[in-house]
């Protein structure tokens, strides 16, 4: 089974990588993740430290939390439209699971 890490523990270990107080070896063996996942994850930290500073980044941010909440919207018509569809099944006698 594949591992999963949450967005926070990568980022405290690509910055504990980052520091250089102890080796990416000790680092490894002590949060248990191989040493080239947290060298990708060193590099990820490093390759996007330069948006953070940027207007961009803030437009980034302002897009996805409006696709965030088109994509809630659009799921919760899915499920009116869901029930809306089953009632007018059955209703109708369509429906083979209602006789």
């Amino acid at each position: 089974m594949r591992k999963r890490y949450s967005a926070a523990f990568k980022a405290e270990t690509a910055l504990q990588a980052l520091k250089e107080l102890e080796t990416v070896a000790q680092i490894a063996a002590a949060r248990g993740v191989h040493p080239t996942q947290i060298n990708q994850w060193k590099a990820m930290l490093l390759n996007g430290l330069p948006s953070l500073f940027s207007a961009d980044h803030k437009s980034e941010v302002a897009l996805k939390a409006t696709y965030d909440q088109r994509l809630d919207e659009l799921y919760a018509e899915i499920g009116r439209l869901t029930t809306q569809l089953e009632w007018l099944k059955k209703k109708s006698g369509i429906d083979p699971e209602s006789r």
